[in-house]
């Protein structure tokens, strides 16, 4: 977690997002990546997306603004002590983010959202779903203001499919760095249903070559998978849940399907995604 991302349209829920990537910076010795993107309006770009000639001194004046609201930013105490590079894109946000990350090879991206007011009101818009959903990289998801953001339990919801190691160890090796106890979470329903024989045979399977001891394995019956995260995460008072993505249809449902939008939209808690990889995206168990 050396350079963190972090996208502002400078609203309250990405402050908040700010000010949780600088409680990590300040942790892990990290870089922040502070994004502003600039969507200027359709009649002001050509059909090849520059900004026309007669049209600069509007697009002077949305910098301007850019720069005045960093300014305000940068002078928060929290950032004191901490590297952070402004940078400021004429760009769509998806778009803009996806190539920002990659271009300055960052490993944690950390968003804001205003919750159960629709997962499609996030402060970017419509584009974080598919900022999570497509991520290669981490993406923590924050829903309000946590004066000490400390993660001490990690419930992390999985299939226990054995293919899905590449993730696991991402999230294992998250767990270790924060020092949180991680919480494995499979959600039995009457759809999905599996016997506690076969759940001990998949854990045993999933497990196998993972050097880690600060988790435990949980099984919780409910009437659906994104409820029972849900209520798993109240049950245990849980500082962060964690899912992982497979990018074709939203946040990943780890059996057949899709989770549901309202897990995020409903969660007031922290929420991580991890990318699944290519060959670790099948629905079913071996």
């Amino acid at each position: 977690m050396k350079k963190i991302l972090v996208p502002t349209d400078f609203s309250e829920h990405a402050e908040n997002a700010l000010q949780i990537a600088a409680q990590l910076a300040h942790r892990y010795d990290s870089e922040i990546y502070l994004l502003h993107m600039i969507e200027l309006p359709a009649n002001m770009t050509n059909p090849v997306g520059d900004t026309r000639s007669n049209d600069l001194p509007e697009a002077i004046g949305f910098m301007k603004l850019a720069k005045k609201r960093y300014n305000e930013v940068l002078s928060r105490p929290y950032l004191k002590g901490l590297k952070v590079h402004e940078i400021v894109e004429f760009h769509q946000a998806f778009d803009g983010i996806m190539e920002t990350s990659k271009e300055h090879g960052v490993d944690f991206i950390v968003m804001g959202s205003r919750g159960a007011s629709g997962f499609k009101e996030m402060f970017v818009g419509s584009n974080t779903e598919k900022v999570v959903r497509t991520s290669e990289i981490p993406v923590l998801v924050i829903k309000k203001n946590i004066p000490e953001f400390r993660i001490k339990n990690f419930v992390f919801a999985t299939n226990l499919d054995s293919s899905n190691k590449k993730t696991l160890e991402k999230v294992v090796n998250f767990a270790k760095l924060v020092d949180a106890k991680l919480h494995l979470l499979y959600i039995n329903t009457a759809n999905e249903f599996i016997t506690s024989k076969d759940t001990d045979n998949y854990l045993e399977k999933y497990l196998e070559g993972m050097d880690f001891e600060n988790y435990e394995f949980h099984v919780y019956n409910d009437d659906s998978v994104e409820q029972g995260i849900l209520n798993f995460a109240q049950k245990t008072d849980a500082d962060l849940v964690g899912i992982a993505t497979h990018g074709r249809k939203g946040i990943s449902h780890f059996f057949n399907g899709s989770i549901s939008e309202d897990l995020v939209n409903h969660a007031e808690r922290p929420i991580i995604t991890f990318k699944l990889e290519k060959k670790d995206s099948r629905k079913n168990f071996p």
